[in-house]
């Protein structure tokens, strides 16, 4: 049961992760530190990784932006 929902969870963390607008690269940006974080270091993990991908996720999508063009 925790599995598929797990996987479920991921696959919306990644899916938001690519959005594209300042507020909407916070949110996918909390998202997918939060979702790195529940794995690594459990529920602690998620709120610290929440609010460090909150800060950078804007940084980090104009950067990999930059990169691929």
């Amino acid at each position: 049961m925790r599995l598929p929902l797990l996987a479920s969870i991921l696959t919306t963390t990644l899916m938001l992760g690519a959005c594209g607008n300042t507020v909407e690269q916070r949110i996918g940006g909390a998202a997918v530190g939060a979702g790195t974080g529940a794995v690594v270091a459990g529920p602690v993990g998620a709120v610290v990784g929440g609010a460090a991908g909150a800060v950078s996720g804007p940084s980090v999508v104009r950067a990999t932006r930059r990169a691929t063009r």
